[in-house]
């Protein structure tokens, strides 16, 4: 049977969508498949409809899966989540055997602009000489640095590590990748595995990080990993704060002016934690650049998250085949896919 051929087919809602992401899921799905949408629906009725599901589409799922919802969604053949990783999917409250598909590369190009934007406020000085100014001083003379002919270190090389190469790559800079594979048909000039991290981060004057966080990636940049690094590297985490190590960072940080982090991605975050919370004073750094998490907060971006979410509900009710499915290495909580 094809989704076309299915009119009892139901899919749940979980998120609060708005008009836009509803047209689309309407678009996508609506001709063959019932969509409810239980943001704000009684307990009641919110259980009836995932007892019904055959797929979920969920943004936050810390807050919109609860420990009771194992049992009701049994059944279903998809969880989709509108988000890039699954790193924040709390699989204890989840059905074993269901599988949870996460979104990757819709956000690539604005979180693309984001690391260039950054990588360029470091390089040049943007914020420190801006506040300079701002109490009388006129640096003009204080050197600051050209991107043309250094080499960027891209640590993760999906979407967003090779839309970010190609910016970064527009602006005079070598490529040197790390993927799990170690081959890529994008241009680079260097590509490796982990197995090549020292040698990539000893040659790097940018440092991008843009992998998902799974087992194999937590921590994987440690006080070692740091120590490899050129003084006047700057490092830029667009991915998420967990894959570096926080105390080794900040100490880093504290004891080299020259080095700088650029960080979007932070360790305790409001979305996948409930709070904004550090263990090290990094906001009083003057070598720290900060941003809120909001690399891909630009408008337009939720529509394309969710025509991508629906396509993939629709493969998965059409051929039991979706994409990007979470492996066992990305599930965080040590169970199994």
């Amino acid at each position: 049977m094809t989704i076309d051929e299915a009119s009892n087919w139901t899919v749940v809602v979980t998120h609060d969508a708005g008009a836009e992401q509803r047209a689309i899921y309407d678009e996508v799905l609506g001709a063959s498949c019932e969509i409810v949408y239980v943001a704000g629906a009684t307990d009641d009725d919110r259980g009836i409809a995932l007892a019904r599901a055959d797929a979920v589409i969920a943004t936050h799922p810390l807050a919109e899966f609860r420990d009771g919802d194992k049992a009701l969604l049994a059944s279903a053949q998809l969880i989709q989540q509108t988000t890039a990783g699954v790193d924040h999917v709390p699989f204890d409250r989840l059905p074993d055997g269901v599988p949870v598909a996460a979104n990757p590369g819709t956000y690539s190009e604005p979180i693309a602009e984001h690391v260039l934007a950054m990588t360029l406020a470091a390089a040049k000085r943007l914020l420190i000489e801006d506040k300079a100014m701002r109490s009388g001083e006129f640096n003009q003379f204080t050197p600051n640095r050209m991107l043309a002919g250094r080499i960027a270190a891209i640590l993760g090389f999906g979407g967003i590590g090779q839309e970010a190469a190609r910016l970064l790559r527009a602006c005079g800079m070598r490529i040197h990748a790390i993927n799990r594979t170690g081959e890529t048909d994008a241009p680079v000039d260097f590509i490796g595995t982990t197995r090549d991290l020292e040698a990539v981060l000893r040659r790097a004057d940018v440092i991008v990080i843009s992998m998902p966080l799974t087992r194999l990636t937590m921590g994987l940049i440690g006080a070692r990993e740091i120590a490899w690094t050129k003084d006047d590297a700057i490092l830029v985490n667009v991915a998420r704060g967990e894959i570096v190590d926080q105390s080794a960072l900040h100490a880093h940080l504290r004891d080299r002016p020259s080095f700088t982090a650029c960080l979007d991605a932070w360790w305790v975050e409001p979305v996948r934690h409930g709070a904004f919370r550090l263990d090290h004073p990094f906001l009083d750094l003057a070598n720290v650049i900060a941003s809120p998490h909001n690399s891909a907060s630009i408008p337009g971006t939720r529509s394309g998250v969710a025509r991508q979410a629906a396509e993939n509900v629709r493969r998965a009710l059409t051929t039991g085949e979706p994409l990007h499915v979470a492996g066992a290495d990305e599930r965080l909580d040590g169970g199994s896919p």
